[in-house]
């Protein structure tokens, strides 16, 4: 493989791994697209994932944070479908050149759930959201998420939204894909590490 060739899993290939992938609709904003955009991403990564798992944050409670602790604290209602999963498509909104306080208290209320499993990020905002990502990498590393180089920035979404769903503009769909490619390869990567050869932090 050449350094300019995408890294690409096949939809087969994908299968036969059996890996399960959680997909984070971050924003709980009444008016949002959050979801719709949620649906999209999950669609695609159905295509190559064994299983998908589409966790929408504004349907899902989570404990007074009065309780929360260093590491977490009381075991959440999600907490075990983020600790299934291989691997994360977080699908988020900039809000102010960052990403929204429903999805940082998704993160700090869990942590060993995310160990050792790979993600990738899918912005949005009026500039494609990319400070959103970039504010998730840092946070991410600290509870030792590997965040793929690939991502997806898009722009203006709500312009693409219709009665049918989102309509992706060109490229968006391929950008995805490969950046689903990449997040299948350190699933399978990391699932065998945390299987053969797991790490004490």
């Amino acid at each position: 493989m050449t350094p300019t060739e995408p890294i690409t899993a096949s939809a087969a290939a994908a299968e036969q791994s059996g890996l399960h992938l959680a997909v984070l609709a971050a924003s709980v904003r009444r008016d949002r697209i959050s979801r719709t955009l949620g649906d999209w991403a999950a669609g695609r990564a159905a295509e190559v994932a064994g299983t998908v798992d589409l966790i929408d944050l504004a349907e899902s409670e989570l404990p007074d944070d009065g309780l929360l602790q260093p590491g977490g604290g009381p075991r959440s209602a999600i907490a075990h479908r983020i600790e299934r999963a291989d691997g994360y498509l977080v699908v988020t909104p900039e809000y102010n050149h960052s990403y929204p306080a429903s999805l940082k208290r998704a993160i700090d209320w869990h942590y060993r759930e995310w160990m050792f499993k790979p993600a990738t990020v899918v912005s949005y905002g009026v500039h494609g959201g990319l400070l959103a990502t970039e504010h998730l990498r840092g946070v991410l590393a600290e509870l030792h998420v590997v965040t793929t180089r690939r991502g997806v920035g898009l722009r203006a979404p709500w312009n693409d939204v219709h009665d049918r769903g989102f309509d992706p503009p060109p490229g968006a769909g391929a950008a995805l894909d490969q950046a689903l490619g990449e997040l299948v390869w350190w699933g399978e990567v990391l699932r065998a590490a945390r299987r053969d050869r797991p790490f004490q932090p």
